[in-house]
């Protein structure tokens, strides 16, 4: 019988849920959204194992994380649970999907995390107030929806040159290490006529290239050219405008790996199977 480690981040209202099987290969990973933490975390269980035909005693063990793991503190249908620290879960993995042993590691949710892995050293060095709760609170004021599939929509069909001021609208000719394309002022731009489209793809950009800039100035004397961004905001499509232009601009390389939105779920697991030191075993009381 093929035995299986579980790895689940809690989050307030969504769960992420993977296994790793016994060739450490990830296995069907899935999200749920639930109104409370503990109703997310058994409804994401509960479907893992109905979805890939898993039983009870083939599951090893079952490690938690996130925000929402806080509200477990007993095991999981009496198997053997255990935490991970989220910072050093996000740090495995996104080790583990990028085959990268030094790099910075931006986990990007609600806010923003930043975790530095520089072989067996996973720290978090810090991080930033603006997530994908900033985008949807502020499309809420602004669009008056938080709908992420709404914003995205909008933003499509949406023109930035219309909400940022670029280097060429202030400048005749390029500044030392700024090309004229590169961004000057976030909204000075933006027109109070502006379209809904303008603004959504105007919110996005803001709340990428923020995260983008903080995260290039928390390497600054590191040497690591290399970001690895995972967490919900990697599915934004307009990832792939905003990062390659910061790459060109500041000569570094940011990776979305294949299962960006799954890596501390991911990285949770592999603390048991890596017997990582960040690990809290849930007893029976």
């Amino acid at each position: 019988m093929k035995k299986i480690v579980i790895g689940i981040d809690v989050g307030v209202s969504t769960t992420k849920i993977v296994g790793i099987d016994e060739n450490r290969n990830v296995v069907s990973p899935i999200r749920i959204k639930a109104t409370d933490p503990i109703t997310s975390l058994y409804g994401a269980f509960g479907k893992y194992l109905h979805d890939n035909q898993i039983s009870l005693s083939q599951v090893e063990q079952v490690m938690l994380t996130g925000v929402g793991a806080a509200y477990i503190n007993e095991p999981i249908y009496g198997l053997s649970t255990g935490k991970a620290e989220e910072f050093i879960a996000d740090g495995l993995g996104a080790r583990y999907e990028s085959q990268l042993s030094r790099m910075i590691v931006v986990s990007m949710g609600t806010g923003t995390s930043i975790v530095m892995c520089d072989g067996e050293d996973i720290h978090h060095l810090g991080g930033i107030g603006i997530g994908g709760g900033t985008l949807a609170g502020l499309s809420r004021i602004i669009l008056k929806t938080d709908d992420m599939k709404s914003i995205i929509s909008l933003a499509l069909d949406g023109d930035i040159s219309k909400i940022n001021l670029l280097i060429k609208d202030i400048s005749a000719q390029p500044l030392p290490g700024l090309p004229m394309t590169a961004t000057a002022s976030l909204f000075s731009a933006a027109k109070a006529n502006a379209s809904r489209e303008d603004i959504a793809k105007g919110l996005i950009y803001m709340v990428l290239q923020a995260i983008g800039s903080s995260t290039i100035l928390s390497a600054q004397g590191t040497g690591i050219k290399d970001f690895v961004l995972i967490g919900n905001l990697t599915l934004l499509p307009q990832c792939k405008e905003v990062f390659p232009s910061m790459e060109k601009l500041y000569h570094v390389h940011f990776r979305i790996p294949k299962y960006s939105e799954f890596c501390t779920a991911i990285g949770a697991a592999l603390c048991f199977i890596q017997r990582y030191k960040a690990v809290h075993e849930i007893k029976v009381e």
